[in-house]
């Protein structure tokens, strides 16, 4: 089941600090759908440049001006990820978020029309998909999970499945 939840945040906080309240909010946004014996997993993934989020574009010319500005620079991916659980009639959720440096190559203007135009990023944070053309070709380098870029950092999914 998909829902509609509000991934607005507040004005003043940054970075990891949005990916967390954006996962946060979605845990929030299916409460009501959490039994005894049920987990509920969100998840939220912010892409930063220059200190700067990258959203998710809302149109052609702002994924070309995302993929331009991301192209032959570095970038860090921010994702969070939630467990949500119900113990003794309250909702409990643990979350944890998971950073890393990505490295792009230099993307030309013919690949990122490409790519837009095939891949339709428009749903994706910063306008890419690490498990697609742009991180086949595009991607030099990754410093962390290819999982966090990806937007499920599994390895933290785990250890959070685990202490349950």
């Amino acid at each position: 089941m998909v829902r509609d939840v509000d991934e607005s945040y507040p004005v003043g906080i940054t970075g990891e600090e949005v990916a967390e309240y954006v996962t946060k909010a979605k845990a929030e946004g299916y409460s009501d759908l959490i039994g005894e014996d049920d987990i509920l997993i969100t998840g939220d993934t912010v892409v930063i440049l220059d200190n700067q989020i990258l959203e998710k574009p809302a149109n052609n010319d702002e994924a070309v001006s995302m993929l331009k500005r991301l192209s032959g620079r570095s970038h860090i991916v921010a994702s969070g990820i939630a467990v949500s659980t119900l113990e003794n009639g309250e909702i409990n959720t643990i979350c944890e978020v998971d950073t890393c440096e990505v490295h792009f190559e230099e993307l030309s203007d013919k690949m990122i029309r490409h790519y837009i135009e095939i891949y339709k990023p428009f749903d994706k944070a910063g306008s890419y998909g690490v498990q697609d053309l742009i991180g086949y070709v595009g991607v030099k380098e990754i410093k962390g999970s290819f999982y966090t870029v990806m937007g499920l950092p599994v390895h933290i999914l785990h250890r959070m499945l685990e202490s349950l």
